[in-house]
């Protein structure tokens, strides 16, 4: 005769727990590999490709469900989804030592590269390859990666701890602007000093300039354009970040 699973526990193999403590008790979700850290970057907002069970549990191993009256005492709530969305966002993420390393060499490595897509050698506007910037990153700065931070905001401080170290400066990106004729010496005048460079410029009809600028620039360049052409200025950007384009690279 087999015997029968209590229906408060639901067996779960193959799983990434979530864990949250509050009140003196453990709650937890289950939810596929990978998928978290996606969710949390908002690169996935389809919470049933994250959760396996929209369930709380308070021990996932075991398949043990969280009371209702716990889960009200410690969250306040009876809305189970509002209880598994905190639980997600403010959660501890349980993984094992093999895939906590398996993740960090792989979070290490996008740092690297979005670096490398990001900075040149100033020298010779050139790129510096991905082992470059891991060399850089692993024997100069010795740095640690940080699981809850998204590889884009490591790599700024990256960039920004390498630059005391070698000679690395971000990329800069390519715009091209259109104002109206009328406009257009007051306007350069008022970009003079944000940009570093003007490659080309035209007067007629309207006044167009391709011009590179320094990244961290952009959100000015936007906010001068709209408030000394009262929105009639446009402009898009050609390119985030401009390299040589060559075969030669920093080895």
């Amino acid at each position: 005769m087999s015997l029968k699973q209590p229906v408060s526990q639901v067996r779960l193999t193959n799983v990434a727990v979530v864990r949250l403590k509050r009140r003196g008790k453990r709650f937890e979700l289950a939810c596929y590999k990978n998928k978290v850290i996606s969710w949390r970057e908002g690169n996935e907002d389809d919470l049933d490709e994250v959760l396996q069970t929209s369930s709380v549990f308070t021990n996932v191993s075991k398949g043990v469900l969280a009371k209702k009256k716990d889960l009200v005492d410690a969250f306040k709530t009876e809305d189970e989804g509002a209880i598994v969305l905190e639980i997600l966002k403010k959660g501890e993420l349980q993984v094992s030592g093999r895939e906590r390393q398996y993740q960090a060499e792989n979070l290490f490595n996008e740092i690297a590269v979005i670096v490398s897509e990001k900075c040149v050698d100033p020298s010779t506007k050139r790129p510096f390859s991905v082992g470059i910037i891991e060399r850089a990153m692993r024997d100069t700065i010795h740095y640690a990666v940080l699981p809850n931070k998204t590889a884009k905001v490591q790599a700024q401080s990256v960039i920004k701890q390498l630059q005391e170290h070698m000679s690395i400066s971000r990329a800069q990106m390519r715009l091209q602007i259109s104002v109206p004729s009328s406009k257009g010496k007051a306007v350069r005048e008022k970009l003079r000093e944000h940009v570093q460079q003007w490659e080309q410029e035209e007067w007629d009809p309207d006044f167009q300039a391709t011009v590179l600028v320094d990244p961290g620039c952009f959100r000015i360049i936007d906010e001068t354009l709209r408030e000394a052409t009262r929105g009639q200025a446009t402009f898009e950007v050609l390119s985030l970040a401009v390299v040589e384009d060559n075969d030669e690279q920093l080895l």
